[in-house]
């Protein structure tokens, strides 16, 4: 990598790193119910939330209400979507008269939304209502997102509390975290953005002369464009901070209504992150031991840096077909070079690569680039990313969930290997917790591999892969329900997903990864709330240590190595061999 490249990812960590503690310190006040200082604007605000709604700001739910809670209430979202799909013709805020979305796509998209996932198999400004993007989208990103962090938040009170039953109220935690945390810092993200020339309106598209007039494809002369505008701004907002990655326009942050500027830019990839690594923070202010936080945040660290820097160098290493034409490919500092298809100019090798690695390291997948036009090892590491699980920083609650599944069964598996019971932060790890550990880690292995199995020998499955005859192709479908199973959402391209084998195939994928992993996650939060407190002694494993550390990472990587490095061989790594091979 040349000098600039090296000195954005610095400073982009830089940043990154320096506002986890103060935004973690923040969310753990507003989540142990201390004060802060937007109780004036909107402790009113949630009280009176409260007072309609029959909630109880006291109430303490065991695990199983808590479940039952959460699942019902984004069931209903998730039909709530569905509808304003179908019914949209008959909506208002609709300039253009969009017809009803397709059953097979409006179901996809609506568990997409529901799931925090945001694939989108639709081209969003041909395809969806202002109305439909702001009531059905954007709300979904607010509910879905706090719904992660809720669910996090139990699990942590399942740690810290002993010889207890409850761990929480879903319907206080789901309104904190949107009224306190994702609201506040979406209305400044979203201000920030339109200063940069990012859309927000009512109007009308816009049809404007062209600079260039043209000809289509029948030779007639084209000297008109339609531009697409909307309330674009506050639905970005809201995609990155709730690492949603539903994009408003089809090529998502690649678009310059979407993300206008390099400054614009910095600002969402920022925000893709930003609240993940806060809440690694937050946990360790929550369990009392701020060492544990920072040990799971160097782990996260330590793994993205290294996918950061192989992405990087692959895609400025340059394609080896446009080497052997003369096509210069020099990277100098100045001038980097490199693997330019499918990436914008204004934000070059560098940042394309690292908002790749930033949004499947998250469970974010927006792009500002196109993944299915990256080098084979470029394109392996969105896609190894998110076979890790979404546990690099992850989705927000949903990513630091999973990485504590990791967490779990490194302690599980050091205690066997020296004979004594092991312990996390004071509670005894036993083999239920385990067992739904294990089922956190399996079932998005499950789906993902399953899914792209069914899809590569069927006729259904094959008839939309247009890469045919080698393993671009396989490295399409894989993509496709890798994203899917691990709540991602964002894809290869290639692939022509918006028919009802795909919609309807990923999005079972997309249900089962979400809401079969938030019923493991709180029965360990309800297992671990009824134990007692177990004095730390001489045979305790520190968790905070950089051995801890070291062995983290060693579970994360064979585990993923073992799950799919087999696949990966058929797909990515094969099609480097071969593009390196000539």
């Amino acid at each position: 990598m040349n000098l600039y490249s090296w000195l954005q990812i610095i400073f982009y960590l830089v940043v990154l790193l320096a506002l986890a503690k103060p935004l973690g310190s923040f969310m753990a006040k507003v989540y142990q119910g201390e004060r802060t200082f937007l109780d004036r604007v909107f402790g009113p605000v949630e009280r009176f939330i409260y007072r309609v709604s029959g909630v109880k700001a006291d109430e303490d739910m065991n695990w199983k209400t808590y479940a039952i809670a959460a699942m019902v209430f984004n069931i209903l979202g998730l039909l709530a979507v569905y509808a304003v799909q179908r019914l949209q013709a008959v909506l208002p805020l609709n300039p253009l008269g969009l017809g009803a979305v397709t059953p097979d796509s409006s179901w996809n998209t609506a568990v997409s939304f529901a799931s925090n996932t945001n694939w989108q198999g639709y081209g969003g400004e041909v395809t969806m209502s202002y109305f439909s993007q702001m009531l059905g989208l954007t709300v979904q990103n607010f509910v879905s997102a706090a719904t992660g962090m809720a669910v996090l938040v139990a699990l942590i009170r399942g740690i810290v509390r002993h010889t207890a039953k409850g761990i929480g109220s879903f319907w206080v935690d789901l309104t904190r975290s949107i009224l306190y945390i994702l609201l506040p810092l979406s209305i400044v993200l979203a201000l920030a953005l339109v200063s940069q020339g990012v859309v927000q309106t009512f109007s009308e598209y816009k049809t404007v002369a062209m600079l260039q007039p043209t000809t289509d494809a029948n030779g007639n002369a084209v000297t008109e464009q339609v531009l697409a505008v909307g309330p674009a701004a506050s639905q970005i907002a809201i995609k990155q901070l709730g690492t949603n990655g539903g994009g408003f326009f089809n090529v998502n942050s690649a678009h310059p209504f979407e993300n206008s500027t390099p400054f614009s830019n910095f600002l969402e990839m920022l925000a893709i992150l930003m609240i993940p690594a806060a809440l690694v923070y937050m946990f360790g202010k929550m369990v009392g031991d701020t060492r544990q936080g920072w040990a799971i945040l160097t782990t996260m660290t330590i793994i993205f840096v290294a996918f950061i820097a192989l992405a990087v160098w692959a895609e400025q290493a340059g394609n080896p077909a446009f080497t052997k034409m003369g096509i210069d490919q020099v990277q100098t500092n100045i001038n980097p070079g490199g693997n330019m298809e499918g990436k914008e100019t204004r934000f070059g090798v560098a940042n394309s690569a690292l908002w790749a690695t930033a949004t499947t390291a998250a469970s974010n997948g927006s792009v500002n680039s196109m993944h299915d036009s990256f080098m084979p090892l470029g394109g392996l590491v969105p896609m190894f990313l998110m076979q890790l699980g979404e546990i690099i920083f992850g989705g927000v609650g949903s990513g630091l969930y999973g990485m504590l599944a990791f967490v779990i069964v490194a302690v599980f598996i050091s205690g066997l290997m020296v004979g004594r019971t092991p312990e996390y932060l004071g509670k005894k790890i036993e083999a239920y917790e385990m067992k739904m550990a294990s089922l956190m880690l399996l079932i998005p292995i499950l789906l993902a591999k399953v899914g792209t199995a069914i899809a590569v020998v069927s006729a259904a499955g094959l008839a939309t892969i247009w890469n045919t005859g080698g393993p671009h192709g396989f490295s399409e479908v894989l993509y496709a329900f890798s994203s899917a199973a691990n709540n991602n959402g964002s894809a290869f391209a290639g692939l022509g997903a918006n028919n009802p084998f795909y919609n309807t195939a990923l999005g079972i994928c997309m249900f089962f990864a979400r809401f079969w992993l938030i019923v493991p996650v709180l029965a360990i939060a309800g297992s671990l709330v009824q134990k007692k407190k177990i004095p730390e002694s001489a045979g305790t494993l520190p968790t905070h240590t950089p051995l801890f550390i070291a062995w983290l990472i060693g579970v994360i990587m064979i585990v993923g190595a073992l799950s799919f490095i087999p696949a990966l061989a058929l797909g990515p790594i094969v099609e480097h061999l071969m593009v390196i091979g000539g």
